[in-house]
């Protein structure tokens, strides 16, 4: 389907000037920036306004499908830009120490909404009242695997403009959201595996290569980049080497490994990170990911949005789908944070830090929706399709708003950390004067 890119020049005018402006209404409300682009989102598109103004007028934008198209791709490209700035700014010694616990962090995190979610939804089918057959059985376990996954942007981006991204806390959260999106994606391979859709040694055996691939590769373009950056410091050169780097593993990740492709963008950014020219680059993606992409990441959340399949009787289950999705996380996170002499307050804010659902979920959903048995033609009880959305929009808000609260009292340790790194435009001025 063909569009007009007049019509694609619109919708980013509104996009910018929408987030902008509540972005800054949210930070003057006290709240992370992030918020006020995820609402600015759902406002502007047609998710909501745009039931009542389809027509896309007065502000509001209504997309037509190939214009989506354009928009999520637009969107894609700012969650890589996240993630590779998250891989520079990570600091090797704090992931080394934290590195056991994010592990175990990430694996509780993927297991406990996992099975709230299967038991969640079983029971909203009908069981134990109705005997579980294997089709009921595996509509749970796919509903429940729709909760296994962190969006790992959103929660980065509220790290950093809160100054906490390089904390012991703010690293232990990224580490696990990382593995956790892998195990999420391993989680739905083995699941469906189960009901004759997929190899689960396959999918191990790609995650493996995966992760030998990008250190591998990494450490010879790591003794490159240092080469280079000897040679010609401070140059843009360097920063379009390592842009070159993140897009190519980001695309590596998906295409070849079925990884998600922010994994390889934090992946890449990881390689490079703690050299002189580190923080140069970094800059370099601030202004180049701020000016237009990573505001797209965050409005497509609340674009994408889709009610029009919203039933009344739905409304339920898509509440305590939700409640299952925050809970299951801050339990299962938290609660094991505590086992690795986590205090309690860093323990709640790691779960809190995991909350957040995003592009991943939609993925599970849309790969795994193949596999629901329908029961004359009514999935019984649930609409796992309605209740992702819900989670999405929700998680996405309830994360920031939560990390603000429970780092409220907290000092933060990075002053300089939280200067430079507020997102959105206050960015890019920071560090629009680098050349």
């Amino acid at each position: 389907m063909d569009f007009n890119v007049m019509d694609i020049l619109f919708d980013c005018a509104v996009i910018l000037l929408a987030t902008k402006l509540l972005g800054l209404l949210s930070r003057r409300l006290g709240l992370p920036q992030v918020v006020g682009m995820i609402i600015a989102g759902l406002l502007i598109g047609p998710a909501i306004i745009g039931q009542f103004h389809p027509g896309g007028f007065m502000g509001i934008i209504h997309p037509t499908d190939a214009e989506m198209d354009v928009l999520q791709s637009f969107s894609q490209i700012g969650v890589v830009f996240i993630l590779f700035s998250s891989g520079l700014e990570t600091d090797f010694r704090e992931l080394k120490r934290s590195g056991a616990a994010s592990s175990a962090i990430a694996m509780m995190g993927v297991l406990v909404p996992v099975a709230l979610g299967t038991a969640g939804a079983l029971l909203f089918m009908g069981w134990p009242g109705k005997a579980a057959s294997h089709g009921m059985l595996m509509n749970a376990l796919f509903v429940g695997s729709i909760l296994a996954a962190t969006s790992v942007g959103i929660t980065v981006e509220t790290l950093r403009e809160l100054g906490k991204l390089n904390t012991r806390v703010g690293t232990t959260i990224l580490s696990a959201a990382i593995i956790d999106d892998v195990l999420g994606i391993i989680t739905l391979s083995v699941i469906t595996g189960m009901n004759g859709g997929g190899s689960v040694g396959i999918t191990l055996l790609k995650a493996v290569g995966f992760f030998v691939f990008t250190i591998g590769a990494g450490l010879l373009l790591r003794w490159l980049f240092k080469v280079l950056v000897k040679k010609y410091p401070h140059r843009r050169r360097t920063g379009i080497f390592a842009l070159v780097m993140c897009f190519m593993y980001a695309f590596c990740a998906e295409e070849f490994f079925d990884i998600a492709a922010i994994t390889g963008a934090y992946m890449a950014g990881l390689m490079l990170s703690g050299l002189d020219d580190t923080s140069y680059v970094d800059r370099k993606v601030v202004v180049s990911g701020y000016m237009i992409f990573t505001p797209m990441f965050f409005a497509y959340i609340g674009i994408s949005a889709d009610f029009s399949h919203f039933r009344p009787s739905g409304l339920v289950f898509a509440a305590v789908f939700v409640l299952l999705g925050l809970v299951g996380k801050i339990i299962g996170c938290g609660g094991i944070a505590r086992l690795f002499h986590y205090n309690s307050r860093e323990a709640l804010t790691i779960g809190c830090g995991m909350i957040a659902r995003g592009e991943v979920a939609l993925a599970v959903y849309s790969t795994g929706q193949s596999m629901i048995y329908y029961e004359n033609g009514v999935l019984a009880g649930i609409d796992p399709l309605v209740a992702t959305i819900f989670l999405i929009v929700l998680s996405s808000i309830f994360c920031p708003v939560l990390l603000k609260l429970v780092f409220k009292n907290q000092v933060t340790s990075n002053e300089g950390e939280a200067h430079r790194a507020t997102i959105g435009t206050e960015a890019i001025e920071n560090a629009g004067g680098v050349q």
